[in-house]
């Protein structure tokens, strides 16, 4: 079994940690998104979308973040994805919300544009209008996302004990690090993330994203919080 992908990735980050959490024994191939690596055919025969990350399991491959969590987790007969009908219901409305609701505008929308050049608006007003817009949308999930889908009384997405939608979330919430949001105001996330970065291969698996942080230092943000 062979993860392409890229250690930096938003998307990679939580297959990748779940894979290390749980020791599961599954290559990985890392896929240069900075040189462009994905857009050339050779990828492009493997992914047709020319993204990462890919899951390839024999003659079989999924290129979907949520679905290769799904997989990886029933594969491996793995607690963080349990059987009940209710419990592995609300894990998949949590990974949907995460991937139609908040990732939208919190990485499209807010982050991406600010950090990479291919995602920018084509004029500084465009570019301006679309910061404020997705900053105000932002909050707004954010806000639903502390009070509501995490609130004070559970440590983790879906109660307190960790399952996928955790890995997930906090690879998305935390893009927010590169940008310099600060999360301080909500109790209930700061919490939370707090949690998934106790996990034994945490700094192992973000030593790239970290990288990527220190790269960007310097560069001025319009941020969440600040």
């Amino acid at each position: 079994m062979k993860l392409y992908m890229h250690p930096a990735s938003m998307t990679s980050r939580p297959i990748r940690l779940l894979i290390a959490e749980n020791k599961l024994d599954v290559e990985e191939q890392s896929v240069d998104l900075f040189t462009g690596e994905h857009t050339q055919n050779e990828y492009a025969a493997i992914n047709p979308n020319k993204l990462v990350p890919v899951l390839e399991d024999g003659d079989f491959r999924l290129t979907e973040s949520s679905a290769i969590l799904k997989y990886l987790a029933d594969k491996f007969d793995l607690t963080s994805y349990p059987m009940d009908l209710q419990k592995r219901a609300r894990i998949n409305e949590r990974m949907d919300w995460f991937n139609t609701q908040f990732y939208r505008e919190f990485g499209y929308d807010l982050n991406y544009p600010q950090l990479f050049t291919h995602h920018k608006r084509p004029t500084e007003e465009v570019q301006n209008a679309t910061l404020a817009w997705a900053k105000e949308r932002a909050e707004g999930w954010i806000e639903v996302l502390d009070k509501y889908l995490i609130g004070p009384n559970q440590q983790y997405l879906c109660g307190n004990e960790i399952t996928i939608a955790d890995y997930l979330g906090v690879s998305l919430v935390t893009l927010g690090e590169l940008t310099r949001c600060k999360l301080s105001a909500y109790p209930n996330i700061s919490r939370w993330i707090a949690n998934m970065k106790q996990l034994e291969s945490w700094n192992e698996v973000n030593e790239a994203f970290y990288g990527l942080a220190q790269q960007v230092n310097d560069q001025q943000f319009e941020a969440i919080g600040a």
